[in-house]
């Protein structure tokens, strides 16, 4: 595989207590991870082949749309991706209750809990690329969804693969006392506006990355930044 290639990939933001002490899902990767070591940041990772191939609830119209804007894959294997991620890394099930058979290999663990991956529960917020020079390279699609969504205990992360440490919610309130990436750091500012302005929003931020001038732009609206 071509390290240097720009790999698809989804990033699940999940909010909790939105309307009193707002607090987002992290945890902290390994100090000898290729990609961000010792970083905090939201559970999330490449798009697997097999993600493709899932049972999806469907995604809003307005967010399939904006997904699909130059973009390989579709909007629901971009939201299972980032549900799979957030399974794996933190052992939380975001699901709608149905059985299916045959899971593909990456998705048994879920689909044994009973439960398909729950799009509708996502609503896509902002996408960004790694800057070129770094070890890997990532098309980042960034979702949120409330943690109202989540089956079981939220507090429970039993369930979690060995990818990210010390997971917590952290309150956006004390999140810059944590070693943060820089574009994490953009992503959660963006949150703060969006619990200002209320509603879905009107475009979402795309971060290119991919000239020398960093451009940036908005999927679905008209004008950029």
């Amino acid at each position: 595989m071509d390290k240097s290639a720009i790999r698809d990939a989804a990033t699940l933001i999940v909010l909790r207590d939105a309307s009193t002490v707002p607090a987002v899902l992290m945890g902290q990767r390994g100090a000898k991870a290729a990609f961000m070591p010792g970083k905090f940041v939201f559970p999330g990772g490449a798009v697997d082949d097999n993600d493709a191939s899932v049972p999806v609830s469907p995604l809003s119209d307005l967010d399939a749309a904006r997904l699909t804007q130059e973009s390989t894959h579709t909007s629901s294997t971009l939201a299972a991706a980032a549900i799979r991620e957030l399974w794996e890394e933190t052992g939380q099930v975001l699901g709608h209750p149905q059985e299916w058979s045959d899971p593909p290999q990456g998705w048994r663990g879920f689909a044994a809990t009973g439960h398909i991956p729950n799009g509708t529960a996502l609503q896509f917020f902002f996408r960004a690329v790694t800057p070129a020079g770094r070890p890997r390279r990532f098309d980042a699609r960034f979702f949120l969804a409330d943690a109202a969504g989540l089956i079981g205990d939220p507090d429970d992360f039993s369930g979690a693969e060995d990818e990210l440490a010390h997971l917590q919610w952290v309150p956006l309130s004390d999140a810059r006392r944590f070693d943060l990436p820089f574009i994490t750091q953009i992503v959660l500012a963006e949150l703060v506006s969006h619990l200002q302005r209320g509603g879905p929003p009107a475009s979402v931020p795309f971060f290119r990355n991919d000239d020398e001038a960093h451009l940036v732009s908005r999927l679905g609206g008209r004008n950029p930044l």
